[in-house]
Formats: structure tokens, sequence, C-alpha cells
């Protein structure tokens, strides 16, 4: 699905990140954000096993599943729209996951630099 209304980091309209995952501040499989999302649920991500040991590190434990939330707990190779602040900490830390930029909306941007979205760049 395209949302024309929607851009993302490269200027053009936002592409859908994950569906199998679900995923995105809207549970809609994009990363489209609004002021009700605090983390900023932007930047979709190719996520890695070195990446999700980061998170866990760092207090955001993302491979336990939890269905009481509707959170499936996620795999290496999975698709998932990530905080920005948290991709941009990753990279700090040499373990960013690859980014699909098609899918990473442009509010991204106020905490990534499109240089660093694009040296992790992954897919179409």
């Amino acid at each position: 699905m395209i949302l024309p209304a929607e851009r993302n980091v490269l200027g053009t309209a936002l592409l859908d990140c994950s569906r199998d995952p679900m995923t995105g501040f809207f549970r809609d499989g994009c990363c489209r954000t609004d002021d009700a999302d605090r983390g900023s649920h932007t930047v979709c991500c190719k996520v890695t096993a070195d990446f999700l040991a980061f998170s866990k590190r760092v207090g955001n434990d993302l491979s336990t599943p939890h269905p009481e939330w509707g959170f499936p707990g996620l795999n290496p190779g999975d698709q998932w729209c990530l905080c920005a602040p948290r991709w941009a900490e990753a990279f700090k830390a040499g373990c960013a996951p690859k980014v699909v930029l098609a899918a990473t909306h442009e509010k991204a941007l106020e905490w990534c630099t499109l240089e660093d979205l694009q040296a992790h760049a992954w897919g179409a």
C-alpha cells in the first residue's frame, strides 16, 4: 500500500513496512506517525540478532512475545517500525539494523541523518 499523504525520507510516497509481523505505531503496517507517537516509530528496519540483543541490553526487549499487547516478538529478518531515537542510539553503538528507505517516514530525519540512513539502506 502507498500512502500519498505521507512522505518517506527520500521525499516520495511512504510505502508499507510490514504486515507480518504487523507493525507501526497505528499497527497498520506503515511507519506513519502523529503527535501521540512520542517514540517516533518512523524507521522501517530489518532487525538483526545483534540489534535485538542491543535493544534488550538497553531496556527494550523486542524479542519476547507479549500477546496481551498484540506483540508477537521479533526475529532476525523481520521488518519493524523502530523508534528513530533507538535506531540512532544503535547506530552510535555500531549495531544499527538495515533500513528500508522508501518505508521510513520523513519524521525520522528529526533524529537521524539521511546519510546515516542511506549508509544502512536495505532493499528497494
